[in-house]
């Protein structure tokens, strides 16, 4: 017989529930949960009091949390240690042309993922839709960062025309426009650049003729290509950032 007591299991386990919640949060801090959350947490999740959620409030960071009341349409949690800091992410902002809703709710979800600081949609000629319901953007991109273990949203804007965005560039950051008829290499554009970047991708139709002299006009503006096939705007926006965050963001080792 072992004489070894049982280890004693990590707290909080890496399975606890994870939320963004109104903040800042400190040490013994108490959270109401009610609404949506409250029955995702005692309903699908099945906390109960003493078990742990993990609480991000998008300022302090990622906080572990202990149940301490499980109602039937609330729960309270209290604040109990600071595991992560919010993250540092970089200066990295993705213009998207505006899609139908579930293509740029897959533009939103992804871009979340990869670690993009802000997105700011696009309005062009060919853009199909014209408007976002930007609290659903916001929910979708909350939903994204808690399954992704962010502890910093991304930042969205209302959909904006794009001769606005040419207008008011801000001159410190450079623009990269995948131009669907030619550029650089986008790899190696991406590793010559650094600095604060903003990356603008095309709708379904792409940019008119007109649009792409607009933006090609900028003195910021880096024509890039994305490889020899044509791709969606959901593609385009998705593998672009991507390959930026392996070559140049928080994915690759830039020290050197």
């Amino acid at each position: 017989m072992s004489d070894h007591l049982p280890a004693t299991p990590a707290w909080p386990p890496r399975s606890a529930p994870r939320l963004f919640v109104p903040g800042p949060l400190a040490t013994g801090a108490i959270i109401a949960i009610d609404g949506p959350q409250a029955h995702y947490l005692a309903r699908v999740m099945r906390v109960g009091v003493g078990d742990a959620v993990i609480c991000c409030d998008d300022v302090t960071g990622e906080w572990a949390t202990r149940a301490v009341a499980v109602g039937k349409r609330d729960l309270t949690l209290e604040c109990v240690t600071l595991q992560r800091g919010r993250e540092d992410v970089p200066d990295f902002t993705l213009y998207p042309a505006l899609l139908k809703k579930d293509r740029f709710d897959l533009v939103l979800e992804k871009a979340c993922e990869l670690g993009v600081a802000r997105i700011a949609p696009v309005l062009t000629r060919r853009c199909v839709a014209d408007k976002l319901n930007l609290d659903r953007a916001r929910a979708t991109l909350t939903e994204a960062a808690e399954q992704c273990a962010r502890t910093a949203l991304p930042a969205i804007t209302d959909p904006v025309k794009l001769e606005a965005v040419l207008r008011d560039w801000d001159p410190a950051r450079t623009l990269f426009f995948a131009d669907e008829t030619g550029g650089a290499p986008a790899a190696a554009a991406f590793a010559a650049t650094t600095g604060p970047v903003g990356l603008i991708i095309g709708p379904e139709g792409g940019f008119t003729a007109e649009e792409r002299a607009a933006i090609r006009a900028l003195p910021q503006a880096r024509a890039i290509t994305l490889g020899p096939r044509i791709l969606r705007g959901e593609t385009a926006a998705i593998a672009a950032t991507a390959l930026w965050m392996g070559t140049r963001g928080d994915w690759a080792d830039t020290t050197e």
